[in-house]
């Protein structure tokens, strides 16, 4: 494997993350770490691969004996959420090169993996931060079922999108966000289960404004993706010290994934 190269800061997360900063939707996070639930983590050590601006970590800390939240781009904003947990670390680092010198009960990462320059890379550094006996969560964006956003939304955002100013994005966000309730509402009710995103969709429904806004800003936003195949993911725990004991194609359009360390 080739030597990886350390992130760079991107400006783009805070920017996405000052302006949402908002309570998670705990239905989709507990669907994200499925068959684990937030109960999991009472009394754990914890590392959190990627905490944004710390929806999640808010989630976690007041269960979890201790967790160690890292991100390169916005750690001051999570830091500002959780100003009042005293069992809350933040760590400014690249998770696919940090060294933590600790292993963790559970390593969990949402939403991230797919987002860094090597996803290999990253999740086996993540694993080397995994106890014996203790966990490693991860969802992920797939390959399979997302088309559309990778043919479609991929191409205009490199060519045209990512130039454009912040604001600007943001508005464009919300006009598509307004405009997706006319299908999902009409269209989508129906058993029409070949359309793209038919089970996305059903979430998009279950959801405020803001979180969609938030989801439609994230696909024009982010400053690289690579979406990951079934292949890809089960390959990160072949011939290694983990068993995949969970992995599940998330309303067809993402990777749900747990695996534990042998003891």
């Amino acid at each position: 494997m080739a030597e990886s190269v350390k992130q760079q800061q991107q400006n783009q997360w805070f920017v996405q993350w000052e302006a949402f900063d908002r309570d998670e939707v705990v239905f989709l996070f507990q669907d994200w770490i499925y068959p684990n639930t937030l109960e999991d983590f009472r009394g754990k050590m914890v590392l959190e691969a990627g905490c944004g601006g710390g929806p999640h970590t808010a989630l976690v800390a007041p269960l979890a004996r201790h967790i160690t939240a890292v991100d390169l781009n916005t750690t001051a904003l999570a830091r500002r959420r959780l100003a009042t947990a005293n069992n809350v670390e933040f760590v400014e680092e690249d998770i696919a090169l940090m060294d933590l010198k600790r292993q963790f009960d559970i390593v969990f990462s949402v939403a991230v993996v797919h987002h860094t320059n090597d996803p290999d890379q990253t999740v086996a550094n993540l694993k080397r931060h995994v106890k014996p006996g203790g966990k490693l969560l991860l969802w992920v964006y797939a390959k399979e079922g997302n088309w559309l956003v990778e043919y479609g939304v991929e191409p205009l955002r490199k060519i045209l999108i990512q130039y454009l100013p912040r604001k600007v994005v943001l508005g464009i966000s919300a006009l598509i966000t307004a405009l997706l309730y006319v299908p999902v509402y009409t269209l989508y009710l129906l058993p029409l289960k070949f359309l793209p995103y038919y089970q996305y969709f059903g979430n998009f429904r279950k959801m405020s404004f803001n979180r969609n806004f938030l989801n439609v800003f994230d696909k024009l936003n982010a400053p690289q993706v690579i979406f990951l195949t079934k292949e890809r993911v089960q390959s990160w725990f072949k011939d290694s010290d983990f068993d995949i004991i969970h992995l599940h194609h998330y309303v067809g359009v993402s990777w749900r994934l747990s695996a534990r360390r042998h003891l």
